[in-house]
């Protein structure tokens, strides 16, 4: 007897829908799973016959074929597990398949016959629409994520047998519920707040700068100085997630298998903060069995390398891709994959291999050769990507002894939501969203100069030998500088700010 489920796998972040075709006919008891499955799939039979027995059902002593459909599409993963033990049990004529036609199932199983969590449930629910499917039977450590997309009745079972119990009786479990908007509310909650920080007022200035026109930063400074706590606290003054924004960020962490199952949703801009021995595939996203990696995860967030001249020159490089085009493209031989990765790279970097060449009262052991091939090992194409760096000095006892309150988060985030307001009008017909993505057309367009300001840009770029890459990064920051101070025109005093957010130009 022939019994057919529908299932769904998925590569990267792509979800296909998978036909499971269960054939159980006289033979010699053997199983056999075919189309194009992986080692984790063949595995399946082992677990799906110990959950099959456990639950009180009966194994076919016959011979059991199992297709999985297209054949042309490697199969991934413990996703297929649940269909495979429904379609058995269909085929062996144990279980009602009156209703069957109108499920998905997904889920790996147990020896005992329980459902475990799976690894990108959003994703496939959010492609179930497309083909008309509408029931998805999943772990219920899922069933939040699953939930998310309101076209989809996701209906969460703990075991085989009450999978196999709403089959028999469709009305056994109403389908799960979620408040999106509640839950999006509590989610973006953000933990450290920038009043945590006493002194460092022109690096907060800088941070603010940089967020409210999406412009990269680079902190330079001692060991010591705050650069890791002021990067730690960027997220929260970032302008709230929106609902489309947070699916996007849920989705890759989905992927990833990174979904708090209590929480079930991403509701705030991500923080990675990846170490610097990391691989070029833990940066980039990749391996046998593709995965995002820390750039995609830092989707609608932050990417905080932190002692950025340690990283490998290789994952360096591969940053530039994405800073650009705001995706990460990896290839293989016979396809290649898209990631979302559009985020605000952050850095922090010592000024010299010691750290202490900047510091007032520390000596530094380093000679002027060592300190140009330290910060050597930043390439100028990725220096071109990032517009402000700053010098974030060793903090002073009197400013981190200071019992004076520090500015708030929800203060500088109110500025900040401003800023990107005035930005979203102005670029509405030109396809971007904030300052950092103007082309150069578009910094001729929007970055007017008067008489000035034409000459104190002259004299920046002559005097302090300034190279023609920092020109277009001084307008832009210029640019976002004035919509923080409301004003329509680039003025003097905002273009003097913006020099000073060049201090790679100005000391190396």
């Amino acid at each position: 007897m022939l019994t057919k489920v529908c299932g769904w796998g998925l590569f990267a972040t792509e979800a296909y829908p998978v036909e499971i075709e269960v054939d159980v006919t006289r033979g010699l008891p053997f199983t056999n799973i075919i189309g194009l499955a992986d080692t984790a799939v063949k595995e399946s039979k082992e677990r799906v016959k110990a959950a099959i027995k456990n639950s009180g059902y009966k194994w076919p002593s016959e011979k059991i074929t199992v297709n999985l459909a297209p054949s042309d599409i490697r199969k991934e993963g413990s996703y297929f597990d649940l269909a495979i033990a429904i379609g058995i049990l269909g085929s062996s004529a144990q279980i009602n398949t009156k209703y069957l036609e109108e499920f998905c199932f997904l889920g790996e199983l147990s020896l005992e016959g329980a459902l475990r969590r799976i690894s990108g449930a959003l994703p496939i629910a959010m492609a179930m629409p497309n083909r008309k499917i509408y029931k998805l039977v999943l772990p219920i450590a899922n069933a939040k994520e699953a939930a998310l997309v309101e076209q989809i009745n996701a209906l969460p079972v703990s075991t085989l047998c009450e999978a196999i119990e709403l089959l028999h009786n469709p009305e056994f479990r109403l389908p799960y519920k979620l408040d999106t908007c509640g839950i999006f509310k509590q989610g973006a909650v953000y933990p450290l707040d920038f009043s945590e920080v006493k002194g460092q007022f022109l690096a907060k200035r800088a941070i603010e700068v940089a967020v409210a026109g999406g412009h990269n930063i680079l902190m330079i400074g001692p060991p010591g100085s705050g650069k890791s706590m002021l990067a730690g606290r960027i997220p929260g003054i970032m302008p709230q997630l929106t609902l489309q924004e947070a699916l996007e960020v849920t989705k890759i962490h989905s992927v990833a298998g990174m979904i708090d199952s209590e929480e079930g949703f991403i509701g705030r801009r991500p923080f990675r903060n990846p170490h610097h021995t990391a691989s070029n595939i833990a940066l980039v996203g990749g391996g046998s069995s593709i995965r995002p990696g820390e750039i995609s995860l830092a989707h609608q967030g932050v990417l905080f390398l932190d002692e950025l001249p340690e990283f490998h020159r290789d994952c360096l490089e591969a940053l530039r891709q994405p800073l650009e085009e705001r995706i990460i493209r990896i290839s293989r031989a016979n396809k290649f994959f898209t990631f979302p990765a559009s985020f605000m790279l952050v850095a922090a970097m010592n000024p010299c291999p010691c750290g202490y060449l900047t510091h007032p009262k520390k000596v530094c052991r380093c000679g002027t050769s060592k300190v140009q091939n330290y910060i050597g090992r930043i390439s100028g194409p990725l220096l071109d990507r990032i517009d402000i760096h700053i010098d974030v000095p060793a903090a002073r006892y009197q400013e981190f002894s200071s019992s004076l309150p520090a500015e708030s988060s929800a203060d500088i985030k109110k500025r900040i939501n401003k800023a990107r307001s005035i930005q979203l009008g102005r670029f509405q017909n030109e396809n971007i969203f904030h300052n950092a993505q103007m082309n150069h057309k578009q910094v001729r367009k929007f970055c007017f100069l008067g008489k000035d300001e034409n000459e104190l840009l002259k004299s920046a770029i002559t005097e302090l030998n300034f190279s023609a890459r920092a020109y277009d990064k001084i307008l832009k920051v210029s640019r976002t500088i004035a919509d923080l101070a409301g004003s329509e025109d680039i003025k003097t005093e905002h273009l003097s700010e913006a020099v000073q957010y060049r201090c790679l130009d100005r000391n190396f």
